[in-house]
């Protein structure tokens, strides 16, 4: 486990943005992406969880209708991405390993925005 402010924190969540294409960032211009410390234990139903490996963590999660699913224009409340800070410090060891789960985490979940399921994103190396 490693120890880090939430500013820190929040600081490499948005150096992670800051480095995904310029073309995908544009098209993230409805998502609202933040940081919770913990997920929510009701967020979802028995049979719902999808969580890669049989792991019990979540780290993040998208919520909302991603982009191939569109019927129509954009929705008037943004789409959000949620990166989950305490998973992800209690899974590092240091602070090269928080950087590269927060990227990794970051990208996945914009990979679901785009409309890629969990065997897409695995292929690409962010499972």
């Amino acid at each position: 486990m490693i120890r880090m402010s939430r500013r820190e924190f929040v600081r490499l969540v948005r150096q992670a943005y800051e480095d995904v294409p310029t073309k995908v960032r544009q098209a993230l211009a409805n998502v609202d992406i933040s940081v919770e410390e913990m997920p929510d234990p009701g967020i979802f139903e028995e049979g719902d969880r999808d969580v890669a490996d049989g792991n019990d963590s979540l780290f993040g999660l998208y919520v909302g209708v991603p982009l191939p699913e569109r019927q129509g224009g954009e929705p008037d409340l943004p789409d959000r991405i949620v990166i989950y800070r305490q998973p992800i410090l209690q899974s590092c060891n240091n602070l090269a390993d928080a950087r590269k789960e927060i990227r990794i985490t970051l990208l996945h979940e914009v990979g679901h925005y785009l409309g890629m399921d969990e065997d897409d994103l695995h292929r690409l190396g962010y499972g």
